[in-house]
C-alpha cells in the first residue's frame, strides 16, 4: 500500500511539472514570436535610417563643393516607414521641403502601401457571436478568404473581437501571429501579415 500511494503521489507531481512545462513552452514560443516581429520591424527602421543619412551626405558634399547655382532645381528624396517621400529641393542658399506620398519598394510592402501599422481598436464590443466556437486559425480563414487580401494581425484581433472571439493572454496579437505561423494553411507576408496559401496557388492557376 505503501508504495502505490508513493507512487501515485509522484505521478501526480510528474503531472504538474509536465504542465508547467508545456504551460512555459507555450510562453517561450509566444515570446519568440515577438522578437520576430520586433527584428523585422527594428531593420525596416534602419533601412529608413541609412537613407536618411545618404540624403544628409549627399547635401553635405553639394554645399561643400560650392555647387550651389549648378545645384538650382535638385530635388533629394527620403523615403519614411510608411511610404512617404520628402523632397529636399536646393535653391539659393535654402532649403524647400515638400511632401509627396508614393509607395517605396522593399520588403515591407503591405505597410509601405498602407502607410501605417493597422492600429489595435481599444474597448471594441463584440458585435455578434460569430467566432465564438471558433479557433483563432478557422475564423482568420474566413476572415482573410472574405477580405481578398492580406491582413495584419492587428487588423485580425480588431475582426475577432467583434465577431465575438475571447483571449485569454496578455498578448493576444502575439497568440495570433503564433497560430498563423504554426498552420501551413497561412504565409507571412509581411512584418505581421499574413494571407492564404490557397490564395496565392489560385492565383497562380489563372
Amino acid at each position: 500500500m505503501l508504495d502505490e500511494n508513493l507512487i501515485a503521489t509522484l505521478e501526480q507531481s510528474l503531472r504538474q511539472t509536465r504542465n508547467a512545462q508545456n504551460r512555459l513552452m507555450g510562453r517561450l514560443r509566444e515570446a519568440e514570436a515577438e522578437v520576430e516581429l520586433l527584428r523585422q520591424e527594428i531593420t525596416a527602421l534602419e533601412n529608413s535610417a541609412s537613407q536618411t543619412e545618404q540624403a544628409i551626405d549627399s547635401l553635405l558634399v553639394t554645399m561643400r563643393s560650392g555647387s550651389r547655382g549648378r545645384s538650382l532645381g535638385r530635388t533629394v528624396q527620403i523615403s519614411d516607414d510608411h511610404g512617404s517621400v520628402s523632397s529636399k529641393r536646393i535653391s539659393s542658399g535654402s532649403i524647400e521641403n515638400a511632401v509627396v506620398y508614393s509607395p517605396r519598394p522593399s520588403n515591407l510592402s503591405y505597410i509601405s502601401q498602407h502607410r501605417s501599422v493597422p492600429t489595435i481598436s481599444p474597448n471594441m464590443e463584440p458585435l455578434s457571436n460569430r467566432f465564438s466556437d471558433r479557433t483563432i486559425t478557422q475564423a482568420c480563414t474566413m476572415l482573410l478568404r472574405e477580405s481578398g487580401r492580406p491582413l495584419h494581425v492587428n487588423e485580425l484581433y480588431n475582426m475577432l473581437i467583434s465577431g465575438g472571439m475571447k483571449f485569454k493572454g496578455n498578448n493576444p496579437t502575439i497568440s495570433i501571429a503564433v497560430s498563423l505561423t504554426r498552420n501551413r494553411r497561412f504565409r507571412k507576408v509581411d512584418p505581421g501579415t499574413f494571407d492564404l496559401i490557397m490564395r496565392e496557388a489560385s492565383n497562380t492557376g489563372t
